[in-house]
């Protein structure tokens, strides 16, 4: 394992991201992937996902139903698919466990394994190192990035998401439970970019308002230039600064890029923007990371 020394928590501090590669073993991620592959086989996939709608009021009940079904999966396990896995007649087109784009939100807590996973020693030792006093887990997601249609992830900042007030309190562990190579869509970041705060946010709209959420302010340009690749092995962890700008590519390859992240908020001193899609419930509060 790459240790986090005093050095390397500089480093993150002024890149805004780091890469520690062996952070977990091969026999930790084969774990997760394994634990996932029974989530998968066991899902249910929603009926706003396989139907085909013809008509404008189905299109909009389509709408409404994927919407609600994201905006309240903060404290859930649920299933978000890539475009075109479905048939007119709602069966899968691939193999269902090639069909997800990402599971999500609430992994950290209703899951023993990724529940481990979440808190785990080494996990709060590194949390710890770099100075947070009482960082709680906002969120969690299991993401596929799967051969050939792993989708494009474009530019973007996480507090673009997930704001805080003051910024600069929410802080992302993205681990690596597959090789992230160049060739199937790792990470690309901006060095420095969590320097220039944000300039875009997606905020929720008022209650029964369709679309749900709505983005306020405008994004900049970036130049493909700034961008610097992160691959890492499998194993490895990648810790991403909430306004660090990056990216991943589209996965043209024939292998998938499974990765386990998720998202811990400093709550000493920071309060979590109450316009944010994703919002703590009486049955979930966000818990606390060193417990």
């Amino acid at each position: 394992m790459q240790p986090a020394t005093a050095a390397r928590v500089d480093q993150f501090w002024d890149d805004g991201y780091l890469l520690l590669n062996g952070f977990f073993s091969p026999e930790e991620c084969d774990v997760m992937k394994e634990r996932m592959a029974l989530i998968v086989e066991a899902m249910d996939v929603p009926a706003h996902c396989r139907t085909e709608f013809s008509t404008e009021q189905e299109e909009q009940l389509q709408a409404q139903g994927s919407a609600d079904y994201f905006m309240t999966s903060g404290d859930q396990i649920r299933f978000f698919f890539e475009k075109g896995v479905f048939g007119k007649n709602g069966d899968f087109l691939v193999p269902k466990e090639c069909s997800l784009n990402k599971v999500g939100h609430a992994l950290h807590s209703l899951d023993p394994v990724f529940k481990n996973v979440t808190h785990s020693p080494h996990v709060q030792e590194l949390i710890r190192k770099l100075g947070l006093m009482e960082p709680v887990v906002v969120q969690s997601m299991y993401i596929f990035k799967q051969p050939g249609i792993g989708g494009e992830v474009t530019p973007h900042q996480d507090a673009t998401f997930l704001h805080t007030e003051p910024l600069g309190k929410v802080i992302g562990l993205w681990i690596a439970l597959e090789d992230a190579t160049l060739d199937n869509g790792c990470l690309w970041f901006i060095p420095g970019s969590h320097k220039r705060g944000v300039t875009r946010r997606m905020v929720r709209t008022p209650e029964g308002s369709m679309p749900r959420t709505k983005f306020i302010g405008e994004e900049r340009q970036f130049g493909e230039e700034e961008f610097k690749p992160a691959a890492v092995r499998k194993g490895g962890l990648v810790l991403i600064h909430g306004e660090v700008v990056h990216r991943s590519a589209k996965n043209t390859s024939d292998s998938s890029r499974h990765a386990y992240a998720f998202h811990i908020m400093e709550s000493r001193n920071g309060k979590w923007g109450k316009e944010n899609w994703l919002q703590p419930t009486a049955e979930l509060p966000f818990p606390s990371l060193y417990t």
